[in-house]
């Protein structure tokens, strides 16, 4: 790559500040939609932040469903002779091994003492629809007991009819459940179903899922992030920190220059995931986004600090109340002034800085420009 010739390297650092000078150019605006608190203010909001940054960002399918039993992994027990429950081992909703006595059966037939039944688990999982109680007539078509193996689940989806051919089998996916809003389970599509539903006019997607904590339980909804396509370098930002609704979406970032100060900048947002939003417009990589605590800031006003007091700790001199910087006379007025007709000097703002620095960046590129270099006359014949 060749490198930038310095008229270039000007133009680029002129346009760089004329894009700063535009976004400071409405001090009124950015005022406006600044919130400013205090330490104690922040802490109690509970905000948390984190930096917008380009990622790897995964377009979804968003479906509802249900959490189901894998087929193969539940199990009833009956007895095949009748008789009566003498004692019960189980206990509803434990766990149970494989091989453990669940009931006791006293048989009807002949004997004294009649004859006892122990009835043992078939598989290892939780014991569910518990009927059985001492003392209790048992029939060959009563069922006793269910055990149930959640170690894996089915993740059923139903899935919108024109949005099947989006689908195919092994296809990864996320899944969250309202009873525990932090935890994600990862799926994969096993299979789609062999015939759709005539009255939701959808068709079911089957996931298997693995559930080492016991947590999804059957019959529990679920919501499904079926990943379909994936894409590089997106600027995404928590779902959490996108408030307002239809086109008036915004974000909070903290401000680049006052303590406690988070300002209300609007954005565009793209495509969305159960995790992020693309945000087209209106953020910069590396800017300080709110994404705990964005909801609670939204209604916090102007804040619990003034603008002058956030200005004059930051800047070390006094303010106006609208923010603006006071002139030489109110200075002197508030005791600003060494002597008569004279004023404390100014600290300059980040603004001020900025501009100063390109100003000598470009005259310097300027400077060794061969269109500004001055030509050295010819040698004496």
């Amino acid at each position: 790559m060749k490198p930038c010739s310095p008229v270039l390297l000007a133009f680029l650092l002129l346009a760089a500040a004329a894009r700063a000078a535009g976004a400071d150019a409405s001090p009124a605006a950015r005022v406006a939609r600044l919130v400013i608190l205090d330490e104690a203010g922040e802490k109690n909001l509970r905000l948390e932040t984190v930096e917008a940054e380009a990622r790897d960002f995964a377009e979804t399918l968003f479906v509802l469903g249900r959490i189901e039993v894998l087929p193969g992994r539940r199990a009833v027990v009956s007895s095949r002779v009748p008789g009566r429950v003498v004692r019960v081992d189980a206990l509803p909703d434990h766990p149970v091994q494989a091989g453990d006595p669940v009931v006791v059966l006293e048989s009807r037939q002949p004997g004294d003492p009649p004859p006892e039944i122990t009835l043992t688990a078939p598989l290892s999982g939780l014991v569910t629809e518990f009927t059985a109680a001492p003392g209790e007539p048992v029939h060959p078509d009563k069922a006793l007991l269910a055990i149930v193996d959640l170690r894996t689940v089915y993740g059923l989806a139903q899935v919108p009819e024109h949005l099947v051919h989006q689908l195919a089998r092994g296809q990864a996916a996320t899944i969250r459940v309202p009873g525990w809003p932090d935890e994600v389970w990862d799926a994969t599509l096993e299979h789609l179903g062999a015939e759709a539903d005539r009255s939701s006019g959808t068709l079911e997607a089957a996931f298997y899922v693995r559930n080492p904590g016991l947590r999804l339980r059957p019959g529990m909804r679920a919501e499904f992030s079926i990943a379909l396509t994936n894409r590089a370098g997106v600027l995404a930002v928590p779902r959490a920190a996108v408030q307002g609704e239809g086109a008036e979406r915004f974000v909070f970032i903290r401000d680049y220059e006052l303590k406690h100060a988070f300002v209300k900048v609007p954005v565009v947002t793209g495509a969305r995931n159960d995790q992020f939003v693309e945000i087209t417009q209106g953020l910069l990589p590396g800017d300080e986004v709110v994404t705990r605590g964005a909801y609670s800031l939204a209604f916090a006003g102007k804040g619990s600090v003034s603008l002058k007091e956030a200005l004059d700790a930051a800047h070390g001199h006094p303010h106006n109340e609208d923010g603006s910087e006071l002139t030489a006379e109110p200075q002197a007025a508030a005791g600003g002034n060494s002597g008569p007709g004279a004023a404390e000097p100014r600290s300059m703002t980040p603004l001020a800085w900025f501009f100063a620095g390109t100003t000598a960046l470009l005259a310097l590129a300027l400077a060794g420009s061969p269109a500004f270099r001055r030509k050295e006359p010819p040698p004496a014949p």
